[in-house]
């Protein structure tokens, strides 16, 4: 059972391979972005909101590892699943020493990857079960439900996914730009439906006895203004 959509970013120049791991990750929900050499994934690792990157070690232009390195450099900290044909336990520890989380050796089963995947998310924004809470706000991260005490509020899957990713960076300033890319990937989206959805949130919030937990930052974006756990 996936545990939520994640927006997954894939380095890996064999083309076939690419194709085949964004098929079958897109089919289960997960928004995919791919990229065929280091300079490229450094590109979209910087630039795209990504959950996660699936990395080769093998790369056109230059090795995986080195990827790595430069992306822990300009501080990206978002979890990395090295992918090696290489099986000994050497290349496995440089991969982690250089800052990679987990690794994956080739040829792998789609389950296996999906698992390792949905651990290193939930593992790297500090939750190890399948719900996180704030305050008196619940959120069941395998039936996508929110609720406020016990009472279930009624999303959309917009606001639902808007609201997953605020919590999960709660604290933090998150922009408008950012969450159009969140809720839209490449596709173009109008900058007043985030206006209209956190209006909507809020007011859900407010209907279920709950203080609006969400602030607008002037000429900044949105931030969740409880500690999510």
């Amino acid at each position: 059972m996936v545990i939520k959509i994640m927006r997954i970013l894939i380095v890996e120049d064999d083309q076939i391979l690419s194709h085949h791991l964004k098929s079958q990750l897109s089919e289960l929900g997960h928004q995919v972005q791919c990229a065929g050499t280091a300079e490229e994934g450094l590109f979209f690792a910087q630039n795209y909101p990504n959950d996660i990157a699936v990395v080769d070690i093998g790369l056109p232009d230059r090795d995986g590892i080195s990827l790595i390195k430069d992306m822990r450099k300009k501080g990206l900290r978002l979890p990395v699943l090295i992918l090696t044909a290489r099986a000994n336990w050497q290349d496995k520890v440089t991969g982690l020493e250089a800052g990679a989380d987990d690794y994956l050796v080739k040829p792998f089963q789609k389950e296996e990857m999906v698992a390792r995947l949905s651990a290193l998310v939930r593992r790297s924004a500090g939750f190890v079960k399948p719900e996180m809470s704030a305050g008196d706000i619940r959120v069941d991260l395998l039936a996508k439900q929110v609720f406020v005490g016990e009472t279930l509020l009624e999303l959309t899957a917009f606001e639902y996914d808007l609201l997953e990713y605020l919590m999960r960076h709660s604290r933090q300033v998150v922009s408008k730009q950012r969450l159009l890319d969140v809720l839209y990937e490449d596709q173009e989206g109008d900058p007043n439906t985030i206006e209209v959805m956190i209006s909507r949130l809020r007011k859900k919030f407010m209907s279920a006895g709950q203080d609006n937990p969400i602030s607008t930052i002037r000429g900044q974006g949105y931030i969740f203004e409880l500690q999510a756990q």
